[in-house]
């Protein structure tokens, strides 16, 4: 065996298809198009998520919503809740860290205090936002209110 006498195993290579070289070649006439249509025509290149004519599937769909990025979500923490976690802990500073380690809040929650229910304990509160009415009432109870 020498390398001038290798030839490919039988069957192992085909002759390229010469499309459109003439009706000899057995490819010639519509050059294996078929007959009419859009795909026979030169300069065919359909849209993206063309389907025939049929409404496609990302126009079909409803488009609700959106998230916006820039917006801050707060975690609310009402009064009455700062008043069961005082009688529960007997803590009386409700910082950030407090919060976190007992399990109400995860790493990156921000909180907001809100109004609803009674406060009779004099708590101080370390938080990232307050509503004026929660506000006044922790200051009534005689707590103080620090924003971080």
């Amino acid at each position: 065996m020498e390398l001038h006498n290798l030839k490919p195993a039988q069957g192992a290579t085909k002759k390229r298809k010469r499309i459109a070289r003439g009706q000899g070649s057995g490819h010639g006439g519509t050059a294996t198009k078929g007959h009419k249509g859009a795909k026979s025509r030169s300069g065919d290149k359909l849209k993206r998520n063309f389907e025939g004519g049929q409404m496609p599937l990302q126009m079909r769909l409803p488009k609700v919503g959106f998230k916006s990025l820039n917006k801050i979500h707060y975690v609310p923490l009402n009064l009455e809740q700062i008043q069961a976690i005082h009688e529960k802990f007997g803590t009386d500073a409700l910082t950030l860290e407090f919060l976190k380690e007992k399990g109400y809040l995860s790493r990156t929650d921000k909180v907001k205090v809100l109004a609803r229910g009674e406060l009779t304990a004099k708590v101080s509160v370390s938080v990232h936002k307050i509503s004026a009415t929660a506000r006044e009432a922790i200051e009534k109870a005689g707590g103080t209110v620090h924003l971080v």
